[in-house]
């Protein structure tokens, strides 16, 4: 039976949309070719409420874009961190956020490639195969600076990988090759203003109420 594990632990139940999300804001998701997408993040060294804070505002973000991961450079923070709510290839959920995550080289005799589609918030509307490992291991710390090791097969494997790009400045369309990377945008300028029309109805959806996302005004 599918399980939920909340920052690499199980539990035994949990909602639809984290704790956290229910505290946030909604933030402007960047887009490529801005700047901060594109430069390695800054280590978080301040452990707070402003980080806390920021987290509380990447989950309802990417709830809002329908996302499985968001990184703080996509909300256009220059920190290394990423949240996410993303499944994986079992059925089980994966939940959390990491801190100044490094995501390890692993032997290529304990993984094999898959190449399946893949999209970012940040390049609204395309997706295109990359080959991504089918296990990832990141290390890192929580909000509190507490060591924190995750690890994902299959499709969660691909989000940790993929946010974890985005804080060392890459998005998914520099491993293209130019060919595939012209798709991606060609996509990206058929399918934007869809993609972005559906996010303004899911924000109004999830933040009609105050008082069920209990965020922050």
């Amino acid at each position: 039976m599918p399980r939920v594990f909340v920052q690499g632990s199980p539990v035994g139940s949990y909602p639809p949309l984290t704790p956290e999300a229910r505290r946030g804001s909604v933030r402007r998701i960047t887009e490529v070719g801005e700047e901060v997408l594109h430069r390695p993040c800054r280590d978080v060294t301040e452990f707070g409420p402003d980080l806390a804070a920021l987290i509380d505002d990447m989950f309802l973000t990417m709830y809002v874009a329908d996302g499985a991961g968001l990184a703080a450079n996509q909300v256009g923070v220059d920190l290394r961190l990423f949240v996410y709510d993303c499944p994986d290839d079992d059925g089980n959920r994966h939940v959390g956020h990491i801190a100044n995550p490094v995501l390890e080289r692993l032997a290529p005799s304990g993984r094999r490639l898959l190449d399946e589609g893949e999209g970012c918030l940040s390049v609204p509307g395309a997706v295109v195969d990359v080959p991504r490992p089918d296990r990832a291991v990141v290390r890192g710390v929580d909000k509190d600076g507490n060591a924190l090791v995750i690890e994902g097969t299959g499709y969660f494997a691909r989000c940790l990988a993929h946010e974890s790009d985005h804080v060392d400045g890459s998005v998914y369309l520099d491993r293209l090759a130019r060919r595939e990377r012209k798709d991606a945008l060609r996509q990206v300028a058929e399918r934007r203003d869809e993609v972005l029309a559906r996010r303004a109805v899911k924000e109004s959806e999830l933040t009609g109420s105050r008082g069920m996302t209990g965020g922050r005004g």
